[in-house]
């Protein structure tokens, strides 16, 4: 350990059971600033403050910061008792905190330079390396544009993917770079149909200084080897890319619990139109299509547990998990959130047009869902494509993320 660091908090650790409490007590102020957010395409600050005093963005920093370092499955739960209130804000919680676990995997120098003066500190990302960089003495010389920075309003540092480039300008390595918010320039860029208050905005970085012990190499985290010293702490041994993906599907399982729950509330008094139903619940078809989707919605959710399950137990054991079942994680993933839009869509069509309103909180889900599903990481064609190549130990493999 480092003569920086000060001696580790006695952190009292909340139960998952206490933390899902705490989101869905923040549900009702949640709900009442989503429409807010989606205007001014940022999580209401009210919102931020309430996760933060609710501890929800300490799940996955290390405890020797006051963080409560949890599991893959407490994120995947709390991320989706937040998306059962709002996708956008379950969205910059889930990114902010799976860059605090990305933080966990630098060296402790590093941790200490975002949180050792404070602990509260927010990070936000970026893995794809859209930067130049050059080589100088103790680090790189950075410059680059990084889009679609969810959480970039709300955070104090960004991870950013870079390349790592040798004295001669050769790049020799992919890395991710921790960069404070202060040496970083902002731009203005998201202007989309769903997911608006997500901020998912551009970051920039004109020359900036960045030594070498804030910079991972990417390549060598996808196999296992990660930067920190804390090789005790379970949840910084979990494997890199299932980590990364599996979290998205959180917000997810949330926003589709919520329109299941909306529109399963609202069939006792609302009518069929052009039909001789007064209510949607005496209708066979109504019933058939709500029990359709809420298995669709139960199916997602068993594959992001077996998923979420994989990478703890594995993390436990002290075990970086095999090429196959990393890819499997992958095709849970794109499956848990391909379903959850399979049924959203069921659902909203069972409800009928009504569920299209602006003033209708369904269609944003609908939208916030249908946007989020879109990333690249999670799209469930390449998932099962990854899946499949792995199954028959395929060398032609479509990418290194797994």
């Amino acid at each position: 350990m480092t003569g920086s660091q000060p001696a580790a908090p006695s952190v009292d650790v909340p139960a998952t059971a206490e933390l899902l409490a705490r989101a869905r007590r923040l549900q009702p102020l949640i709900r009442e600033n989503a429409a807010k957010g989606e205007q001014e395409r940022r999580v209401a600050e009210e919102s931020i403050q309430g996760m933060a005093e609710a501890g929800l963005f300490k799940i996955a920093q290390p405890r020797r910061y006051g963080g409560y370092e949890t599991s893959m499955r407490t994120m995947l739960d709390v991320s989706a008792a937040v998306g059962e209130a709002d996708g956008g804000t379950s969205w910059v919680l889930t990114l902010c905190n799976v860059c605090a676990w990305m933080t966990g995997l630098f060296p402790q120098q590093a941790q200490d330079e975002v949180w050792g003066s404070d602990p509260g500190a927010l990070v936000s990302g970026v893995l794809a390396p859209t930067a130049e960089t050059g080589r100088v003495d103790g680090g790189q010389r950075v410059t680059g544009r990084w889009f679609w920075n969810s959480g970039s309003w709300h955070a104090d540092w960004a991870v950013l993917g870079i390349p790592v480039t040798d004295g001669t300008g050769e790049v020799v390595d992919q890395g991710l770079a921790l960069i404070p918010r202060t040496d970083l320039e902002f731009e203005e860029t998201w202007f989309v149909a769903g997911m608006r208050s997500s901020g998912s905005n551009c970051l920039m970085a004109t020359d900036v200084f960045v030594p070498d012990h804030r910079i991972i190499s990417v390549p060598a985290a996808i196999e296992g080897t990660y930067g920190t010293e804390h090789t005790d702490e379970t949840l910084y041994r979990a494997a890199f890319v299932p980590l990364l993906a599996l979290v998205l599907a959180g917000p997810q399982l949330g926003m589709g619990r919520a329109v299941l729950e909306i529109v399963r509330s609202k069939a006792a008094t609302k009518p069929i139109s052009y039909t001789f139903y007064e209510a949607q619940a005496d209708s066979v078809a109504f019933q058939m299509q709500l029990a359709q989707a809420a298995m669709m919605l139960d199916t997602a959710q068993l594959h992001a547990y077996r998923a979420a399950a994989d990478i703890d137990e594995a993390a436990a054991r002290g075990e970086y998990p095999d090429v196959v079942t990393r890819a499997r994680v992958r095709a849970d993933t794109g499956w848990a959130i391909d379903h959850v839009v399979k049924a959203i869509d069921i659902l909203l069509s069972a409800h009928g047009a009504g569920s299209f309103a602006e003033s209708n909180p369904l269609q944003r889900f609908w939208r916030d869902s249908s946007v989020a599903a879109r990333h690249a990481v999670t799209l469930p064609t390449v998932g099962y494509e990854v899946y499949g190549k792995a199954l028959l130990d395929r060398e032609d493999q479509i990418t290194p993320l797994v």
